[in-house]
């Protein structure tokens, strides 16, 4: 039986049967689940048509939240021609805050690994894989790869902000999207450790601190932010860039500072951005109307 709890584990397992992560992570939820690989496969590309929809809904839908605080900003990234970012990079943040816009108006999306991080992974899987002309086999395997990623971190940290901060969150989507966009590019199980190690590194201290206690300001912008970021993790892992400190130490520093955030910066509104003077206007304005 498959058996991975860290990082570490499971790169050594791809390495040992000459499997990808995503074909080490296939044949672990066919042995926990007790269920056939197709079926497994089956499962995530319902998953993956949901995060597809989610992306084409969330450019659709040109609504305000009930709240007012986010929409329409999608719209003005994919009416204006790249500038910085590059046609891919252009296209994961268009992606990363459509899904998240959408959530914030109550459409069906994946939680991967979270509601309030759900932009990131398919904003930066299916900007890259549009762009290198990807099948859905390797769609299927790429997020894999990322759920390989995110369970690892959610059993040995926390994918939760009210637990670890935002780092628990869009830290960790941007981990699973930067490995599952080497996973695309064809890179190899190392250089994918590398990638969602880079990326969850440079999250670390990244307080959650919602607005209203809604997951829409600063949740919505920061996906767009945090998909680009998933990106540049990804390039750097396949220049051969490396982490001086090893993944599940990273993964263990994750956890120990989240523990360290005051209970103000962990998803109770209580500090941050939420107590701002413009924060507390909208608050107030929000408790008025219901």
């Amino acid at each position: 039986m498959f058996e991975y709890g860290t990082l570490a584990d499971l790169l050594a397992l791809a390495q040992q049967h000459d499997m990808s992560v995503a074909q080490v992570v296939l044949q672990r939820e066919a042995e926990e689940y007790e269920i056939t690989k197709a079926e497994v496969i089956e499962k995530m590309q319902m998953r993956i048509k949901v995060c597809a929809d989610s992306v084409k809904e969330g450019l659709y839908d040109q609504r305000l939240s009930m709240s007012g605080m986010v929409g329409r900003d999608a719209e003005k990234i994919e009416h204006m021609d790249p500038l910085l970012l590059g046609n891919i990079g252009h296209r994961a943040l268009l992606y990363a805050l459509a899904v998240s816009e959408g959530n914030a108006k109550m459409h069906k999306i994946v939680a991967c690994p979270t509601a309030g991080s759900c932009g990131i992974v398919p904003a930066a899987v299916f900007a890259v894989g549009e762009a290198k002309g990807a099948n859905q086999e390797r769609y299927c395997n790429a997020f894999f790869t990322a759920a390989g990623i995110g369970n690892v971190i959610a059993k040995n940290a926390c994918i939760a902000g009210a637990v670890g901060g935002c780092q628990a969150e869009c830290g960790t989507a941007a981990a699973m999207a930067a490995a599952a966009v080497v996973d695309i590019l064809g890179g190899s199980s190392e250089q994918l450790m590398q990638a969602a190690t880079l990326a969850l590194k440079n999250t670390l201290g990244l307080v959650c601190d919602p607005v209203a206690e809604l997951v829409e300001v600063p949740c919505v912008k920061r996906n767009g932010f945090y998909a680009v970021h998933a990106l540049t993790a990804a390039e750097m892992a396949m220049a051969g860039v490396k982490s001086v400190i090893p993944p599940d130490e990273v993964v263990t520093a994750m956890y120990e500072i989240g523990r360290m955030i005051p209970v103000a910066l962990r998803e109770t509104s209580e500090g941050g951005l939420a107590k701002t003077p413009t924060a507390r206007t909208i608050q107030k304005k929000l408790q008025h109307m219901s």
